[in-house]
C-alpha cells in the first residue's frame, strides 16, 4: 500500500481530472505513480512539462528507456524498473537488453557509453570526471546529447526517488530488482 496518497479519478479535483484525462489520452491509463504527483497539481504539471520536451530531444527512445533502467535498478525502484521494462519492450529492447540495462551497460556500444555515464552522474551528484565526458564525446554524443543524458537523469532520479518514499503500488508487469534495496 502507498505510504502517499493516491489521487483517484473518484477524488480528483477538477485540475486532477482534466491532467488524468490528457494522460490517459496519451498513454491510454494513468499510471499510479502519476496519481502520487497528482497530489500537487504543480507537481504533475512540472513532471509532465519536462517529461515531454525532454522527449523532443535527440535521445532516441530506446537510449532513453535504457538510462531509465539502468537508473531504476540502481536506485533500487521496483517500481520504476517494472514500469520502464514495459515502457522499454515497447520501444523495441529485448530481454536481454533489458538485463544488460539494468545491470549497467547496453548490447549496443554507443548506448552502453550513455547508460554507463548516467549512472556516474546519478552516483557522483553530477560530479563526472573529464575522462567520462572525453569518453562519451567518443562515443558520439555531442553536448546537446550530453545535456539531454543529465536531463534524463534528472528526470529518472526525481521518479525513483517518488516511487521509493511512496512505496507506490506497481501497476505494470511486475519486476523484482536484481540489487537488494
Amino acid at each position: 500500500m502507498s505510504r502517499i496518497n493516491l489521487v483517484t479519478n473518484e477524488h480528483a479535483n477538477a485540475e486532477q481530472k482534466e491532467l488524468y484525462a490528457a494522460i490517459q489520452g496519451q498513454l491510454g491509463m494513468v499510471p499510479n505513480f502519476l496519481k502520487i504527483f497528482a497530489n500537487s497539481p504543480a507537481a504533475l504539471r512540472a513532471f509532465l512539462g519536462l517529461h515531454a520536451i525532454a522527449n523532443e530531444g535527440s535521445l532516441d527512445p530506446k537510449t532513453r528507456e535504457r538510462i531509465a533502467l539502468g537508473l531504476a535498478e540502481q536506485n533500487a525502484c521496483e517500481y520504476c524498473v517494472s514500469a520502464h521494462t514495459a515502457i522499454g519492450r515497447k520501444t523495441g529492447l529485448s530481454h536481454d537488453e533489458i538485463e544488460a540495462n539494468r545491470a549497467g551497460g547496453s548490447q549496443d556500444a554507443k548506448a552502453a557509453i550513455a547508460v554507463k555515464f548516467a549512472r556516474s552522474l546519478a552516483e557522483n551528484n553530477g560530479a563526472v570526471s573529464t575522462a567520462e565526458l572525453l569518453e562519451i564525446r567518443a562515443a558520439g554524443y555531442d553536448d546537446a546529447e550530453i545535456v539531454e543524458i543529465i536531463t534524463h537523469v534528472g528526470m529518472n532520479v526525481l521518479t525513483n526517488i517518488l516511487g521509493k518514499a511512496s512505496r507506490v503500488e506497481i501497476d505494470f508487469p511486475k519486476i523484482e530488482l536484481n540489487t537488494a534495496p
